[in-house]
């Protein structure tokens, strides 16, 4: 019997302070720079200013050969602790970023519950399951190494200037 939905859920610990995550994860149209896997980010509207109602469509590469095409509205947004958006496109659902912050990290979570729209998916999600979850661990693995190097980047000091 074909799966319509998963439950995915991710844990990132990034050593660096919870202002300096939540910048970078609330400016999605960065991400491109730092997560492998976004390939693009273009906002359809704007929402007020602590983002809500915003939608930005989000092209995905994968671990697989297909991409992925979503549209994602942000929902609820609570500053450095959560943030909340709901996708329809290819996947349909309603993805979460939980951050903490703890002594020398921020712990960040995602939970992310998608129902899957294309057919094929549907139809072959029970032999395909372990391969969507080992897809996205990968996406999101390497979204977690990008945002530290990113934020490890931004935050070098700047070399100092040799005089000639």
């Amino acid at each position: 019997m074909p799966c319509d939905h998963f439950d995915l859920v991710s844990h990132w610990r990034i050593h660096a302070p919870v202002d300096r995550v939540w910048e970078a994860l609330t400016n999605p149209a960065a991400w491109p720079r730092w997560w492998p896997y976004v390939r693009a980010v273009h906002t359809l509207r704007e929402g007020g200013a602590d983002g809500v109602g915003t939608l930005r469509r989000i092209d995905w590469a994968t671990r697989l050969p297909y991409r992925i095409v979503i549209e994602v509205e942000s929902i609820e947004c609570v500053r450095h602790r959560r943030l909340r958006g709901r996708a329809h496109g290819q996947l349909d659902g309603e993805g979460v970023w939980l951050l903490r912050d703890e002594p020398g990290f921020t712990d960040v979570t995602y939970v992310w519950r998608v129902r899957l729209q294309r057919r094929w998916m549907r139809w072959l999600s029970p032999l395909l399951a372990p391969m969507f979850r080992w897809n996205h661990d990968g996406v999101m693995r390497s979204g977690e190494a990008g945002l530290r190097r990113y934020l490890e980047h931004d935050a070098a000091p700047a070399s100092p200037t040799i005089p000639h």
